[in-house]
Order: C-alpha cells, then structure tokens, then sequence
C-alpha cells in the first residue's frame, strides 16, 4: 500500500504528533494527500520541553491545528513503579488521552509515527497500539527511518535529521521509582550538554550518578571539557561517569 492509497481510504484522522522524525513525515503526508487531520501532543513529565517547542514549529510551518493535551503520568502507581513493559503503560494512557480529545473533535481514526524500521520485539509501546486500534500508516507502507528522513529533508521538513529520542523516564533503569525530580535533573543535564555542542547523547540514571553515553566522536570533548561538565551536573548527581562505550 502507498501512503496516498492510505488517506484516500481514511481521509479523516487525528495523529499523535511527538515533535519527531516520523510523526512529522506522517503529518506532512497526510496533509499532502488531501487528508483532514489535526495533530494532538501529549504534555507530560516524560517529555523535554523542546519536544513541544519542535511540535509547535512544525504545526506552524504545516499551518495545521494542534491540540496539546496535559497529562500527569506521575499520577499512575503502575508507571512510576517502572516495570520492564512501563512503556506499555505510559502508551495506553498517552494514546487513550489523545482518543477521547480527538473522539470530543469528531475524529474516530487515529494514527502513530511507528515505522517499518521499528522493531516489535523490544517495544512494548507497540502492544498498546494494537489493542487501541492505533493505525500506522508509515509501517504498513513499508518506510523505513532512512527513506522518511530523505523524504522529510526533501519535502523542507526541519525535523529531517533531528537525531533519535527516547522519553525521560528510559533513562531511569526498570524497577527503580520514577519521580520528577529525576525526570526534571535528567533534562536540566541533557539540556545542559546540548547547549555544549554535544549530539546524540543520553544521561542515564545509575543510582545516584549520572552516566553519559556519547558518539565516538565526542568522547574526547568529554574529557576535554571535564571540569566544567562536572560543575554542572553535579547539582543534580552525586558524581558523573562516562561510558567508553560509543554510543550507536
């Protein structure tokens, strides 16, 4: 099936719009092949606030209507608890918030940015999908991460090489409480290294330390600016450790 064979059989639809890669190609798409559609994000502790900052651009630059639904996932035991399939849970009660907005807007068809490149096997966000009946059109078409972004940089997409990004609460291990402050220090620390120039990088949480992972190519900017990177995210940790691992 081709995206445009998609939105001729479902011309009405909402999206769950993150502010990413995907969401943003699918958004683009469907308002190309003649779709109506509003784009809903969901405003959580989970999220960065330059997700939402990246969600509000984008909807201005498509010019198309975006709801932003605020929703306190902290209030939910069985996600702050953080089991191994707590991403099944944040879904459901992510997607089914979106649902009953959209439901409320007369949309009855809701789609996600899950693609073909997605693997199942470690995504338990994608269980939740299945059973809310949650449409991916840029996996059933077969596009991959790679020819959505080449189809994003050639459609004047900004998000077209925005690198990929995983909620706040994934860099809590499973099985230790979430809370907001964690949450809240894991952004001040990634914000912080964004702003030093640093890219694709995560600040996991490993007890009371913060541990980085970063490209290869940035290891020795690390150690480099070590002193600094240490003032700073020692307000939030006890200590700072980096991975020599590259991260991939």
């Amino acid at each position: 099936m081709k995206l445009s064979d998609f939105f001729v059989q479902n011309p009405n639809v909402a999206i769950a719009f993150s502010g990413g890669v995907d969401s943003a190609y699918l958004l683009y798409a469907a308002l190309q092949f003649g779709a109506e559609v509003k784009a809903y994000y969901v405003k959580s502790a989970f999220q960065p606030q330059f997700e939402l900052e990246d969600a509000l651009r984008l909807s201005e630059q498509l010019q198309v209507d975006l709801t932003v639904i605020e929703k306190d996932i902290l209030a939910s035991g069985m996600i702050t608890r953080n089991p191994p399939d707590r991403c099944y849970h944040c879904k459901k009660v992510l997607f089914e918030a979106i649902m009953k907005a959209a439901w409320e807007d007369g949309f009855s068809v809701l789609l996600d940015g899950t693609n073909a490149s997605d693997e199942e096997v470690d995504r338990p966000g994608m269980r939740a999908v299945r059973e809310l009946s949650v449409f991916s059109p840029l996996r059933l078409c077969g596009l991959t991460k790679e020819e959505i972004r080449r189809l994003s940089k050639e459609a004047g997409l900004f998000t077209w090489n925005k690198p990929a990004y995983a909620c706040l609460a994934t860099r809590i291990p499973a099985g230790e409480e979430i809370t907001e402050e964690k949450l809240a220090a894991t952004e001040a620390a990634e914000v912080y290294l964004s702003a030093q120039g640093f890219t694709d990088f995560r600040v996991r949480r490993m007890g009371n330390l913060a541990k980085l992972q970063v490209p290869e190519s940035q290891i020795a900017c690390v150690i480099e600016n070590r002193e600094r990177i240490l003032q700073e995210l020692k307000k939030y940790y006890a200590g700072v450790v980096l991975d020599l691992e590259p991260r991939k």
